[in-house]
């Protein structure tokens, strides 16, 4: 037996193991207040890292906003929710692509809520990414709260879901004149598009949405 493999192997599972715990972030709070217009940012410098954020109390007044950078997975959990008007929640990952959110919330009070996981566009004739992916969102609320409703945004209890693709709002003739104008622009040749490259306008992936009432 050559132990010198097996404690290779082992190291090596220790630090695998090791960076993923460091790339997932895990928070808890027992009370979160934001003001109107107020905005609570998590941001990791660590692109495609994952977050799980515990809230026993959360009070989010009106236009205020969660929002999340560099995450691909947020998973949220709140124990008791007072939600104003036109209140936002939003993630994005890396390379255009959304965050994929995972939220179990009890709402005690629901104006109108908004989670936003939509993929953002590819800009031609820059150093970005191709069109982004939406995310995913799955949504558990707790039945001894508020049901939230999809149907009438006037209306109060209403939940709004993006999960649109990035590509979608951009159009190949605005493409195309914009990737002109850095080539004109620039040197001959290719080099005022950065590394020579034009991402096609396909758009990204569909996120899907699922919400469901806790059993």
């Amino acid at each position: 037996m050559n132990f010198s493999k097996i404690i290779t192997a082992v190291l090596s599972l220790l630090i695998f193991v090791g960076n993923i715990q460091a790339q997932t972030e895990e928070i808890k709070i027992s009370k979160l207040v934001l003001n109107k217009k107020e905005k609570k940012v998590f941001a990791e410098r660590t692109k495609d890292s994952s977050a799980v954020l515990y809230i026993d109390t959360l009070i989010m007044k009106d236009r205020s906003s969660l929002q999340f950078y560099g995450k691909k997975e947020v998973k949220i959990v709140v124990g008791y929710a007072e939600i104003g008007e036109r209140v936002f929640i939003s993630g994005m990952a890396g390379k255009n692509n959304a965050s994929n959110f995972d939220i179990d919330i009890n709402f005690q009070k629901l104006g109108s809520l908004y989670i936003v996981a939509r993929g953002q566009d590819a800009m031609n004739g820059t150093r970005t990414y191709p069109n982004g992916d939406a995310g995913n969102i799955n949504l558990v609320y707790d039945p001894s709260g508020i049901t939230p409703q999809k149907e009438d945004k006037k209306a109060k209890k209403y939940l709004h879901t993006d999960v649109t693709p990035g590509g979608l709002r951009v159009t190949p003739t605005s493409d195309l004149r914009n990737i002109y104008d850095q080539i004109r622009s620039s040197a001959p040749g290719l080099r005022g598009v950065p590394q020579g490259q034009i991402y096609s306008g396909s758009p990204g992936k569909e996120g899907k949405v699922t919400i469901t009432s806790k059993e």
